[in-house]
């Protein structure tokens, strides 16, 4: 094309630019101007649907990424598109990958499958979203990761809501917020979406939940820790010889795990494990007004304490106390460090390890000799009495906290909000019921029935036969 002046050439330029632009980038539904930072997340009255597009060739490359190494965190581009209350937000370009220890699970088919589009065989798995995966900047209500965790083995689809649920409750900020959402995915080609039912949405713990609560342990990056099992070693802060930075790859052999994984500034491992190996060896070895003053100045341990009497009264046993697993650890920047709570699927009644999660005497939750962060600070005889107040105060039937009434009300309030949507087409966990895990060691707890006698006399009310432990 030939410009008889300048004035057009430029003319032409500008519109070319600006048509440009206004079509890159662009990652909200036109029809819906509403942006994403404007919905309010993990509300609790509220059941939003995620839908999730992936293109066929991805998602057999997450489907053979699984069969190659199933702890993989490979993730592959999917579109997002979060609908509520007539509103939507549609994010064109996000990574999506499979998430869960020994929960984890291939999404459809069997090892060695393809996608099949006559006949799909979907399966419930865990799901992480990384909105900034392809588009750097890219937030969802200013988070950049969002986990999405199907109800295994708990058929009252309430544990981990519950739980998270309490620690907000009770004013425990470390724990990560989480509430129900429906989650419907199509393979590209499809002509059925494929509607996997009911999800827990739970808040990934990374930089972008530092920076959420940089009002309460100041602005700077410190060190975050994910403790848990590694082989023989676990997070017990005694031992010190499984820190790293965890290297997943699609060939198990070159793939590398620790018990305690660092998962910020992780180009600074050295002076994290000098920091971490530091805090454990001082936690070991001081002792007496020594060791009480310097754990005062290293942690917050009032909020410590009332994150674990929550851990304990929920019945968590696959935990720090008990277990050495599943929580992260935190080094703030203004000189702390915070026990974050994590995975609570398996509490209320589903117990292994400890004999009857109802009825274990909360002094004596787990291990007495080999669990230094927690029965160390219980030794001093005015944290153990703060500890036994934080107790009580979750039994108080005025408070809406742990009291059995309260408690099956809030049960039942959300299995109303839920209940016509569990049916799914993967075909399991197609109703909810009120029991434990098929495998616990307590088969007769129940959330909205039951009596207070811990499985001594028909099925117990897990509510009621816990408070009973606080006899202080």
């Amino acid at each position: 094309m030939k410009f008889k002046s300048n004035a057009l050439k430029n003319i032409f330029l500008l519109l070319f630019i600006s048509l440009f632009f206004s079509n890159c980038d662009k990652n909200s539904d036109d029809s819906s101007p509403v942006p994403s930072d404007k919905f309010t997340l993990f509300r609790l009255e509220d059941l939003p649907e995620i839908k999730l597009t992936v293109p066929l060739k991805d998602w057999n490359t997450l489907l053979t990424n699984y069969d190659l190494n199933s702890q993989n965190d490979k993730k592959v581009v999917a579109s997002f598109l979060f609908e509520l209350n007539g509103r939507n937000v549609k994010l064109d370009s996000i990574g999506i990958r499979l998430r869960g220890n020994t929960s984890r699970r291939r999404p459809e088919g069997n090892f060695g499958e393809t996608h099949n589009t006559l006949a799909p065989d979907w399966h419930h798995c865990h799901f992480g979203l990384d909105f900034a995966k392809y588009r750097e900047k890219q937030r969802f209500s200013d988070l950049e990761k969002l986990n999405l965790k199907w109800f295994k083995d708990d058929s009252n689809y309430a544990r981990e809501i519950y739980s998270y649920d309490l620690f907000k409750r009770y004013g425990i900020w470390t724990a990560p917020k989480a509430s129900y959402c429906k989650l419907t995915i199509t393979v590209e080609g499809d002509t059925k979406p494929a509607y996997y039912g009911v999800y827990a949405m739970i808040e990934s713990i990374d930089e972008d939940y530092i920076a959420n609560r940089n009002a309460n342990w100041g602005s700077t990056i410190g060190f975050l820790w994910k403790a848990g099992w590694s082989g023989s070693f676990n997070a017990d802060f005694v031992q010190t010889s499984s820190m790293g930075v965890e290297d997943v790859k699609l060939d198990p052999a070159k793939s590398k795990y620790y018990a305690y994984d660092l998962k910020t500034r992780d180009t600074e491992l050295t002076t994290a494990k000098a920091e971490l190996t530091q805090f454990i060896s001082d936690l070991n070895n001081k002792t007496g007004d020594n060791f009480k003053q310097w754990i005062a100045t290293k942690i917050d341990v009032p909020l410590f304490l009332k994150t674990y009497a929550v851990n304990v009264m929920v019945g968590m046993w696959d935990d720090y106390w008990v277990n050495g697993n599943n929580f992260y650890f935190y080094f703030a920047g203004n000189g702390k460090a915070y026990f974050i709570p994590y995975d609570y699927d398996n509490t209320l009644g589903t117990s292994a390890i400890v004999a009857n999660s109802g009825t274990q005497n909360p002094l004596q939750w787990g291990k007495m000799n080999t669990r230094p962060l927690i029965t160390k600070i219980l030794e001093i005889p005015e944290y153990q009495t703060l500890y036994k107040t934080y107790l009580k105060e979750l039994i108080n039937p005025n408070s809406d906290l742990f009291d059995a009434t309260k408690s099956m009300q809030r049960i039942s309030m959300w299995k109303g909000l839920i209940q016509a949507h569990i049916s799914n087409d993967t075909g399991e966990d197609m109703s909810i019921e009120d029991k434990p895990a098929s495998w616990g060691n307590a088969p007769f707890y129940r959330l909205q029935s039951g009596n207070n006698q811990g499985g001594t006399d028909g099925n117990a009310n897990y509510f009621s036969t816990k408070a009973k432990t606080i006899v202080w």
